[in-house]
């Protein structure tokens, strides 16, 4: 196998939204066959719209057929086995099965240390065949992307009912002899919680206590802690104090909108660029949906961070301000930049679309939160949450007219974690403070709340 190939299989998972080792995938996708193979069931209604979708329409199914014979014949990836799901036929079949599943937690048997979770399992099983072109032009289909919405609705019912949380409690089980199947809410799954955490990093010291129940808002009295579901563990809350807001009587200082890791800062962004080639620059009109106000922001900053799996899920206002206007503009969901998949001569995203970060905020799913500042130097900016795959729901908690605070609430992501951008205008001077780290796929989390920027 190339070098460089290998070099990108093995560091290119950030987030820890899959395993980092691919065999643990594998595996999950073994075990899926069997699941669906021990209770077979007819496709849900959005799925079997979806089949349906694609069989009448020539172009649609044969590049649904081809990229997945496309990802099956890259030999760089034959080595590692990592190419389960053959046809587009046998994805649907397992994309049903996952409709009534909720991402668990593994833990390694000989390390006896957690081994991640499969955080995007439909993202799991398409990770190949949207690297390859076909896979590119059909997840780039309006339509394709209209169902694939349905089908994350129907899929939300389930992380949003009761029958979502036996992943918090269950018992301790075998998925194969390397890995252990671990509740959430168990001590090994709680104590890596605990530590990611413990470890974003921030202004002063970390304040973040040591225990779960410390940390979040729950009922540890209660078999599941309080919570309802599977949604309501993933958008648990910090408990008050846990996450101070940074200099809350100074509206220069600029705080941290979610627990999330620096990617990049770009400035003198354009209004309209060709944010689909390998360099993904940022393109204003695409990012804002055309909205009148796009003129505002050019030449101005993009600053961008993204989270991860076991962390914190909200967006809070990284200023004081007026919410001047909201939207959420549906986009893709399985789109990657083609130079991230098989274009690439080092290989395919092994967790598409994680380098594709900047390119998905000009097609993915995402909300516009504009915010009029009270500081009159910074003034209308804009936070930009961004979904990516299972992460369909950009819930925006606030609306026109709210006066908000350093620090508010401004809404969530639903059953995953992605990507979120700051928007600032030509002429805001900002010094940034990664708290002794760079921008990049590598990079720690910044605690919520935490400073992030000065405005000179």
């Amino acid at each position: 196998m190339n070098k460089a190939v290998e070099t990108r299989l093995n560091k290119s998972r950030p987030g820890g939204w899959v395993p980092q080792d691919q065999a643990h995938i594998e595996r999950w996708v073994v075990r899926l066959h069997k699941y669906v193979a021990q209770q077979p069931r007819p496709l849900v209604p959005p799925i079997a719209q979806l089949q349906d979708l694609v069989r009448s329409d020539p172009l649609l199914h044969a590049q649904a057929d081809a990229m997945f014979k496309e990802a099956w014949r890259h030999e760089h990836l034959t080595p590692l086995g990592q190419v389960e799901v053959k046809s587009f036929d046998e994805f649907l079949v397992l994309l049903n099965g996952i409709m009534t599943t909720a991402p668990e937690a593994y833990q390694d048997v000989q390390s006896h240390s957690p081994s991640g979770l499969i955080g995007f399992p439909i993202n799991a099983l398409l990770d190949w065949p949207m690297a390859t072109r076909s896979g590119y032009l059909f997840f780039a289909n309006a339509l394709i992307n209209q169902q694939f919405k349905k089908i994350l609705g129907y899929w939300a019912l389930f992380l949003q009912s009761q029958a979502s949380r036996y992943v918090l409690t269950e018992p301790v089980s075998r998925l194969d002899r390397e890995t252990l199947i671990v509740p959430w809410l168990g001590d090994v799954a709680q104590a890596e919680m605990v530590q990611v955490a413990r470890g974003a990093l921030g202004e002063g010291s970390n304040p973040t206590p040591a225990s779960f129940a410390q940390i979040f808002q729950c009922d540890p009295a209660d078999a599941h802690y309080g919570f309802g579901c599977w949604d309501d563990f993933f958008t648990r809350t910090f408990r008050p104090g846990v996450r101070p807001v940074s200099a809350q009587g100074d509206d220069g200082v600029i705080v941290s909108a979610c627990e999330s890791a620096p990617l990049q800062v770009k400035t003198g962004v354009s209004r309209s660029d060709r944010f689909w080639l390998k360099g993904q620059p940022y393109s204003l009109d695409n990012m804002l949906d055309f909205d009148e106000t796009s003129a505002q922001f050019e030449g101005g900053t993009v600053y961008q961070a993204f989270l991860s799996a076991l962390s914190y899920h909200r967006w809070h206002s990284p200023v004081s301000g007026t919410i001047r206007k909201v939207k959420v503009v549906n986009g893709t969901y399985y789109l990657e930049n083609q130079y991230e998949g098989f274009l690439d001569a080092d290989g395919a995203d092994p967790s598409a679309p994680n380098n594709s970060q900047p390119f998905l905020t000009s097609v993915a799913t995402r909300a516009l939160i504009f915010i009029e500042a009270d500081n009159p130097k910074i003034g209308l900016m804009c936070v930009v949450p961004v979904g990516m795959a299972e992460v369909s729901s950009c819930d925006i908690t606030v609306k026109a007219g709210d006066r908000v605070k350093k620090g508010d609430q401004l809404g969530m992501f639903h059953f995953g974690g992605s990507t979120h951008c700051l928007l600032f205008r030509k002429g805001v001077d900002l010094a940034f403070d990664f708290h002794g780290q760079n921008p990049g796929l590598d990079a720690t989390n910044l605690r919520v709340n935490t400073a992030l920027a000065r405005v000179k």
